[in-house]
């Protein structure tokens, strides 16, 4: 149930306008009428005009255990009271704990962990790593990615929507995979997707010139609108690669911490190959704070000569922060709930959409989770669709995102530590915004509370 307060009604807007005077235009926001978040308590946030909204989106899944989690908020606390800043020119105890235990969960043997301050600066330093390491600055990467915003990651970013520029230091080859259910390939089994897209990787690979760096693949698209391929795809494609001297990138920004429930990392529905040869993270571990980083094999890793430090990665209250968060994933088995929440989750919205034309598709794991929108009863995607049912949801109460190259599923991915009667509470509210969209894409307005829900 939503908590409003008219007292602070213009707060956004004038906010808002202040924020168009200084800022980029080409700078994202969510809403029709952008709103501030002021504060958060466990999967819940609330507004600056005093609006309290169950959180199902986390700061595009940055917020992994939960808002203003004790355990964490204390180490911040305890550790800003002591030192904020030092560099990585002087030893870091918190860092190099958090270092130890990161290099055992990858499963990467040697592994080497070099932190940043975002996912995007985590992908920057891999594509660095590895064409260093190949000397090459051909790359592999899957259509319909999304890799960062930096002008290294936007060269291998296959999402067209996110990528502004085709200027770029590398050169990049795009292979099949990353979506199951739409292209040439939809229509196939399992076992005949993932050798076609084999026989693409195989035929790309004959006409690259010379030597390919790496393949870097998320495991899950995030940005692309959660979806990912059969498991072992990329597990046939390390199989071709390997060979060649190819490394292989896992991008866990948005699936690792065991956001999907059935493993730790993405890659392990990969990992009938073994592990891969360097891991990016970030997002979750830090729970809100500015944590990155790059795992790699100790001769990839090692594989730089110049001088490199950096002045924010892994600093000592990131990391104090991100040690905490990740020490009370692991005792409280949030792997364990992101599979059970999320699979009822994921249930009942399929139940709902199979009553709704909007929907062409439910997908993810654990509490990642993509609800495709399209044209009623079409198979054309609807950007309108989406961007309704974004509105719709938040005048119910319900904060979710959204993605895909068109800009029309829905992506839903909540704090690991939501209860049953919050999934159980965001898919009601889901089921309402739905309706409430269906009609204002009809031309009919929604009737007086249709956008609310009550838990």
């Amino acid at each position: 149930m939503t908590e409003t307060s008219t007292s602070g009604s213009g707060v956004h807007a004038t906010l808002h306008a202040r924020h168009r005077a200084v800022m980029p235009d080409w700078l994202a926001m969510y809403y029709q009428q952008p709103i501030e978040i002021t504060h958060g308590e466990g999967r819940h946030v609330w507004d600056a005009e005093g609006t309290r909204y169950l959180d199902f989106f986390g700061g595009i899944l940055t917020t992994m255990t939960a808002h203003a989690l004790p355990e964490v908020t204390k180490a911040v606390s305890d550790q800003a009271a002591r030192i904020l800043h030092s560099s990585t020119l002087y030893l870091n105890r918190t860092a190099v704990e958090l270092a130890e235990r990161i290099a055992r969960l990858s499963g990467i043997p040697d592994a080497r962990v070099f932190f940043t301050t975002s996912g995007t600066e985590a992908n920057d330093t891999a594509l660095l790593l590895a064409t260093t390491y190949t000397r090459s600055n051909q790359v592999l990467a899957l259509r319909n990615s999304y890799h960062g915003r930096s002008f290294s990651t936007v060269g291998i970013t296959g999402n067209s929507s996110w990528s502004p520029t085709s200027l770029s230091p590398l050169q990049t080859l795009y292979v099949h995979g990353g979506v199951r259910s739409r292209g040439p390939y939809a229509q196939l089994t399992d076992a005949q997707f993932i050798a076609a897209c084999v026989s693409d990787l195989e035929d790309i690979l004959g006409q690259a010139n010379g030597s390919v760096a790496a393949l870097v693949a998320e495991p899950i698209q995030g940005v692309g609108g959660f979806t990912g391929p059969p498991d072992g795809l990329l597990a046939a494609f390390r199989e071709v690669l390997a060979p060649r001297g190819i490394l292989w990138i896992t991008d866990e920004v948005q699936t690792g911490w065991g956001r999907t429930g059935e493993h730790f990392w993405g890659w392990q529905a990969h990992g009938q190959s073994g592990p891969p040869d360097l891991l990016t993270f970030a997002k979750g571990i830090g729970n809100g704070l500015s944590m990155g980083g790059v795992v790699a094999r100790e001769d990839v890793m090692n594989c730089l000569t110049a001088n490199s430090i950096s002045t924010f990665g892994g600093s000592p209250v990131t990391t104090a922060g991100a040690l905490a968060n990740l020490t009370y994933l692991l005792e409280h088995d949030l792997q364990g709930n992101a599979r059970r929440v999320g699979g009822l989750l994921t249930a009942r919205l399929t139940s709902i959409a199979a009553s709704s034309p909007l929907v062409r598709e439910v997908r993810g794991r654990g509490l990642m989770i993509g609800v495709e929108l399209v044209e009623p009863d079409t198979d054309e995607p609807s950007p309108q669709a989406a961007a309704a049912v974004l509105e719709a949801a938040r005048e119910g109460g319900l904060l979710i995102g959204k993605g895909g190259r068109e800009g029309n599923v829905l992506r839903i991915a909540p704090p690991l530590t939501l209860t049953v009667a919050e999934a159980e509470e965001g898919a009601g509210i889901l089921e309402v915004a739905l309706r409430a969209a269906l009609e204002g894409l009809q031309g009919h307005s929604p009737r007086p509370g249709e956008g609310e829900a009550t838990p």
